[in-house]
C-alpha cells in the first residue's frame, strides 16, 4: 500500500453521489483545474465531488532532469528527440495511486459507476491507463490533449468491465507538446478496439478552450446524470 496522494476537493452539493478524479499535466499541480469547476454547466447532474490530486515530485528527463510534479518520467524516444517515451514504471505507479483514490471514493459511498477519471496531458494519459484497465465499471474517462500510454500492452490488460465505458477525448489541432497525431492515433486504436470514443478537436495549442468546457459539461451531465 502506497501513501495516498494529497488532493484538493470541491463538492457541488452536500453528500455528493458522483465523483470526478481529475489529474493535472506535467509540472502543474492539483490547483490547475480547480477554477474550471465554476465554469462547468452541471445543471441536471447529481452532486459531484471533484478530486484534484497532486502528482509526486520526480526528475523529468526531457526537462534536463529537473524535479517537478509528474505522473511519470518522459524521455526522448529517438536520438534526434523528435518523439517522447513514457516511463512504464512511473505510469504503473501512478495507475496504482489513482486506483487507491477510486477505492477511497467507493469507501465514502460513491458507486464505481458514478466515478469519472479525467486528466490533461500527462494526467489524461494516466486517466486512460487507469480507467480502461480498472476491474470495476466506471462512469467514464475524460482525456484532454493526451494519448494512450503503454499501447503495446493495452489489448492484454484492458478490463472487460470498462469495454463499453464512455471515453471523451479532446485535442488541439496545433498542439506542439502532445502532437495532434498522437491523440488521434490513440483515438483510432481505441475505436478499433470497440470503445465508444467521443472525439472533439479545436483550433488551439496545448490548452483548454471555452468551447471545450461546454462540451465537457454536456458529457459529464450525460455520463453522471
Amino acid at each position: 500500500m502506497t501513501t495516498l496522494l494529497e488532493t484538493i476537493e470541491l463538492e457541488t452539493a452536500k453528500n455528493p453521489t458522483a465523483a470526478v478524479i481529475w489529474m493535472h499535466g506535467l509540472g502543474a499541480d492539483g490547483n490547475d483545474f480547480v477554477p474550471i469547476v465554476n465554469e462547468l454547466d452541471l445543471a441536471g447532474a447529481p452532486g459531484i465531488r471533484f478530486v484534484f490530486p497532486h502528482a509526486p515530485m520526480r526528475p523529468v528527463t526531457i526537462n534536463n532532469g529537473y524535479v517537478m510534479r509528474a505522473w511519470y518520467d518522459v524521455s526522448f524516444g529517438d536520438l534526434e528527440g523528435r518523439s517522447r517515451k513514457a516511463d512504464e514504471k512511473g505510469v504503473r505507479e501512478s495507475q496504482a495511486q489513482i486506483g487507491e483514490l477510486i477505492e477511497r471514493e467507493i469507501e465514502r459511498g460513491i458507486a464505481a459507476d458514478k466515478i469519472v477519471l479525467a486528466g490533461f496531458s500527462q494526467g489524461g494519459a494516466v486517466a486512460l491507463q487507469t480507467g480502461l484497465r480498472h476491474p470495476e465499471k466506471l462512469a467514464g474517462v475524460m482525456a484532454l490533449s493526451t494519448y494512450l500510454p503503454l499501447a503495446e500492452s493495452f489489448a492484454q490488460e484492458a478490463a472487460p468491465a470498462n469495454a463499453r465505458t464512455s471515453v471523451f477525448m479532446a485535442h488541439g489541432t496545433h498542439d506542439p507538446v502532445v502532437p495532434y497525431a498522437m491523440g488521434s492515433g490513440s483515438r483510432d486504436l481505441l475505436a478499433r478496439s470497440g470503445y465508444a470514443v467521443e472525439w472533439h478537436e479545436y483550433p488551439m495549442q496545448h490548452s483548454v478552450c471555452m468551447e471545450e468546457v461546454a462540451d465537457i459539461s454536456r458529457w459529464l451531465v450525460r455520463v453522471l446524470g
